[in-house]
């Protein structure tokens, strides 16, 4: 069959028609954007979470409000001890009566520190971050305040946990012990607590020590013997139920409810969140699993 120039052209042109619709319908579908990932629901009354490598929010729920902060008040409490300039994390301190004694009379979660014994700074900050030890924290506060007094050196610690919130910019956030055991002003807001968590982060030391699940401290007896303390567990259930968690603290009360301020690391990627009155122990955990899946979507 011949076919006429004319038709020869016609063909081509269609051709020529049907290949650049293809190529304009293959950049369109190259130039859609990713399908919107869904904001979680959780049941704590507050959250926030931020990409770690900038600071930029990626999920807010009343992220500015503030409120009672349980244990992760030890977050603070930890960066002010490692920011101690000439900071020896093998001096050693002895433990009082009065650290036993405000464990007692306010029923407080403990490392059990027992009295007389000689316990190191590095062995502190374990017993503070990991069993939540106010026991610890009331060492820390008393070692590293100043003043001539228990009760001195405890207010100027927390002073310096006051003005290291202002010097991070927490406008939210405040302290009135050092344990989170507050006397009616200790609050904090899920932004600022997030905040202090990436600064505190940067120390290698605290990174150690958040994502450590379980630590046995060796301390030195009055009679100058060593005594082996039972292993103390770290309370973030995250660190054994979901990967890439690298800390950080949880904190619980009549008040605070439930909180935990959590991060984790995937494909180098880092994301860091709070959650702040959640109902129970189980759900602050869920809620912080729902924010990191979220923040770790939204980063792809």
């Amino acid at each position: 069959m011949i076919i006429g120039i004319q038709g020869i052209r016609i063909r081509r042109a269609a051709a020529v028609t049907v290949t650049s619709g293809a190529m304009l319908a293959t950049v369109a579908l190259s130039a859609a954007p990713a399908q919107a990932v869904t904001a979680p629901t959780i049941a704590a009354k507050g959250g926030y979470v931020m990409n770690n490598a900038n600071g930029k929010t990626l999920y807010t729920k009343a992220a500015d409000t503030k409120r009672s902060t349980g244990s992760t008040t030890k977050i603070m409490t930890a960066k002010v001890v490692l920011a101690q300039p000439n900071l020896n994390l093998n001096a050693k301190v002895k433990i009082q009566m009065a650290y036993s004694d405000y464990i007692v009379k306010n029923n407080a979660s403990s490392a059990r520190l027992i009295v007389g014994d000689k316990v190191t700074v590095r062995q502190l900050l374990y017993g503070l971050m990991l069993p939540s030890g106010c026991d610890a924290a009331y060492a820390l506060a008393d070692k590293f305040g100043t003043g001539t007094t228990r009760a001195a050196r405890v207010k100027s610690f927390i002073g310096k946990m006051n003005t290291t919130a202002k010097n991070l910019g927490l406008k939210n956030t405040h302290f009135d012990s050092f344990d989170g055991i507050g006397n009616g002003a200790n609050y904090s807001t899920p932004r600022d607590l997030t905040k202090l968590t990436r600064s505190a982060l940067k120390s290698s030391t605290f990174r150690t020590i958040v994502k450590t699940k379980s630590y046995t401290a060796k301390t030195i007896t009055k009679t100058g013997s060593t005594r082996t303390m039972a292993a103390w567990k770290n309370t973030n259930t995250l660190l054994g139920s979901y990967t890439g968690t690298i800390g950080v603290k949880t904190g619980s009360g009549p008040e605070a409810k439930y909180c935990l301020v959590f991060a984790a690391t995937r494909n180098g990627k880092t994301v860091i969140g709070t959650v702040l009155a959640s109902t129970s122990s189980t759900q602050r955990a869920t809620d912080a699993k729902k924010l990191m899946n979220y923040g770790f979507a939204k980063l792809g």
